[in-house]
């Protein structure tokens, strides 16, 4: 049985590594930070794999833990304040205007608390619905809501209101959208 949940395990951190990746570099804006929630709570999750296994939706689970963990070190002093001489290399640049716009949304997700971000990142880059969201942040669907409306109006005031002309759902192509912010889904 034991070679079984080993087997398991390891389907499910293949399945689930490269989203739970890409979810914590979104809260955390740190490459080296987020690979270190991912891993710590991978490490979560194997100890707690024999009680857990059976869990609907191991990626929703290990998002709590990643959730909870990002708050938690954001309280640490020491992970408030960043200090560099040099600035981190760009990366390649696949055109100008789109790297912009990434660059400028990125800046102002630092503004939002590292709560508001994760709501911002589940509802609006994953795609998942209030309920969800709150289940997984183990908060009400109205705190989800209220955050979320805190959180994009926040965003409009440092991107400007015209930063959404450029939204998906408005792109060529692009599938029609009709969710708003911190309305039910």
């Amino acid at each position: 049985m034991h070679a079984d949940l080993e087997e398991r395990f390891r389907a499910m951190v293949a399945a689930e590594h490269l989203p739970l990746r890409r979810f914590a570099r979104s809260l955390t804006r740190d490459t080296h930070r987020a690979d270190d929630l991912v891993q710590s709570a991978m490490e979560k999750m194997y100890v707690a794999w024999p009680r857990t296994h059976n869990v609907a939706e191991a990626g929703a689970y290990l998002r709590t833990i990643v959730i909870r963990q990002a708050v938690s070190e954001s309280r640490r002093p020491w992970r408030r304040e960043y200090s560099a001489e040099v600035l981190p290399d760009a990366g390649q640049v696949d055109g100008v205007p789109s790297a912009m716009l990434r660059y400028d949304l990125a800046q102002a997700l630092t503004t939002l608390t590292v709560k508001q971000r994760a709501i911002v990142v589940l509802r609006y880059v994953e795609d998942r619905g209030v309920q969800e969201v709150a289940e997984m942040m183990g908060i009400a669907p109205g705190t989800v809501k209220r955050q979320s409306a805190d959180a994009v109006a926040k965003l409009r005031r440092v991107l400007g209101e015209d930063f959404a002309d450029d939204a998906p759902e408005n792109r060529p192509g692009s599938p029609t959208v009709t969710a708003t912010p911190g309305g039910n889904r």
